[in-house]
């Protein structure tokens, strides 16, 4: 497992990020049961920064907290298959690793939403990076049942690292 961090924004957290960003990734890809080594690239950005990206690659003109890219063309959830059919532009070529994707997090928007839901910094990345990790899987949130087996989800990861609602 590789996992890239890049802090645009200089903002340092109570906790070590790529750490916490690899336990999420080890516990979802063992959720998911994933067969194969992941890398996942994490951007943390400002406000301005994710607006930017947000209307750059998705045609929305305001900030929100997580954006996820995955770069694997699910047609079903975790079916990692797919991806040695879509090609070699799945696989890292020095590492052989599967590349799940990039996730961009607003750091103000974490500070933010730390605050205003009760609970602590670590919390609040760790739900957002676990919430895009599931969207790298292939998961949505349009219909009602799919944002029910993602929460679920999240929750059962977060209870499993004891990242629990309490600040």
């Amino acid at each position: 497992m590789t996992s890239y961090v890049e802090n645009e924004t200089g903002t340092a957290f109570p906790f070590e990020v790529q750490k916490i960003l690899e336990r999420i990734m080890d516990a979802v890809m063992e959720m998911e049961g994933c067969p194969y080594e992941t890398t996942v690239n994490l951007l943390l950005t400002d406000n301005a920064g994710i607006r930017e990206y947000n209307r750059e690659y998705r045609g929305i003109d305001r900030e929100t907290d997580v954006l996820s890219f995955p770069n694997i063309p699910f047609e079903k959830e975790s079916d990692f298959a797919v991806a040695e059919t879509a090609g070699a532009d799945c696989f890292d070529p020095d590492s052989g690793e599967l590349i799940l994707g990039d996730i961009i997090l607003s750091v103000e928007r974490v500070l933010s939403q730390a605050q205003e839901y009760g609970h602590s910094l670590l919390r609040e990345f760790a739900f957002l990076t676990a919430h895009s990790m599931f969207h790298l899987c292939g998961y949505d949130h349009m219909e009602v049942e799919e944002a029910a087996v993602m929460e679920r989800k999240q929750e059962e990861i977060l209870a499993g690292l004891g990242i629990l609602r309490q600040p």
